[in-house]
């Protein structure tokens, strides 16, 4: 970063992300978004129309300037190509202003003997409306982009791998999303609103690993259409009771956590199926309904778990439990034949705890 004698710097190199890859760009503070997009052009063959740029959660506006838009020397940009913007088949070099121009005129007769073709422009903000899906993990994010909330009938919002501190109860106005990423965050109990997501009557998948929570709220068990609940990697000590009101979970994953035992309401998740991750936990019981009530369930895992073979055996169920578990072992089992990665069972590595 070069310098004036006043100590203000007269050039920053910022770091745009696209396509896999980190692009270093240097240009001055007082240079505007569109000189950047400018800059980005011949490197990235996307134009400047079609570009839209990201920088802590907000797009960039055209007009303003770096110091303006407190993009400092060092800062990461996420760039989003618009479909239709580009130009040709790869980036332009330095090289494409030496095409003659019999070349360029030859290429635009071909161009207009081709038959003429419809051409949809479509911004991030139409793809969205239009697929459902919204998709911005890894995108360096510390807010959910105001963008979101005007998108209507969001079916996936994936806002993983970012440092997002507060989901807010606006979330709640995304009433036909099914699936929910919020996994790898900067997420805290006091910074989510679950009055939001808690609303979310079609939510089928919530993942909040990886944050801070150290509570699950009560308010969870309104969530009746969940499927899947990941909350691994977190600070929480106990599952609420109303745990059990989620008669269509089929997939829990609460490893790695602190808690001590779970409610015995847990029985009721009658649908648990393949996966009950507990491991990590300082647990010593389990629910003497578990395996008599979740008669689909064939995965446990209680790896560094107090809870031991002896103890799993005494649960009514058990040997039910214990046929499905050994079946599906089998079944993976011959499945690699033939290959020589390890396999972990879960419960099996408890014998000789």
């Amino acid at each position: 970063m070069a310098t004036e004698s006043g100590g203000g710097p007269t050039t920053i190199t910022v770091h745009v992300k696209f396509s896999g890859r980190s692009i270093p760009i240097s240009l001055s503070p007082d240079a505007t978004v569109r000189d950047l997009k400018s800059h980005l052009q011949p490197l990235t063959n996307v134009l400047p129309r079609g570009q839209k740029l990201i920088y802590k959660g907000k797009i960039l506006v055209d007009t303003m300037t770096m110091k303006s838009s407190e993009v400092l020397d060092g800062s990461k940009i996420m760039l989003i190509a618009s479909h239709g913007l580009h130009q040709g088949d790869g980036p332009i070099t330095k090289d494409a202003s030496s095409l003659s121009s019999s070349r360029r005129i030859v290429e635009a007769n071909r161009t207009e003997e081709k038959k003429p073709k419809i051409s949809i422009e479509m911004s991030q903000l139409d793809r969205w409306k239009v697929t459902g899906v919204v998709a911005l993990s890894e995108c360096h994010l510390k807010v959910v982009p105001e963008e979101i909330w005007a998108c209507g009938e969001v079916r996936v919002l994936d806002i993983s791998n970012n440092s997002i501190q507060e989901i807010p109860a606006k979330i709640g106005s995304l009433r036909s999303i099914h699936k929910l990423l919020l996994n790898a965050n900067d997420i805290s109990d006091e910074s989510i609103k679950w009055e939001g997501i808690t609303s979310l009557k079609s939510l089928t998948v919530l993942s909040l690993s990886q944050n801070h929570l150290a509570t699950l709220p009560p308010a969870i068990g309104a969530l009746t259409s969940l499927q899947q609940l990941h909350i691994s990697n977190n600070k929480l000590t106990s599952l609420p009771a109303e745990i059990g009101l989620l008669s269509q979970l089929q997939i829990l994953k609460a490893s790695n956590n602190r808690i001590s035992s779970v409610p015995s309401s847990l029985g009721n998740c009658y649908s648990l199926i393949e996966v009950l991750h507990l491991s990590n936990n300082g647990l010593k019981l389990l629910p003497p309904s578990l395996f008599k009530m979740c008669s689909k369930l064939s995965t446990l895992d209680l790896h560094n778990t107090e809870i031991t073979m002896d103890i799993l055996r005494q649960i009514e169920g058990w040997e039910e439990f214990d046929e499905r578990r050994r079946s599906k072992h089998q079944k993976q089992l011959d499945f690699r034949v033939g290959h020589s990665a390890g396999f972990d069972e879960g419960a099996d590595k408890n014998e000789g705890r």
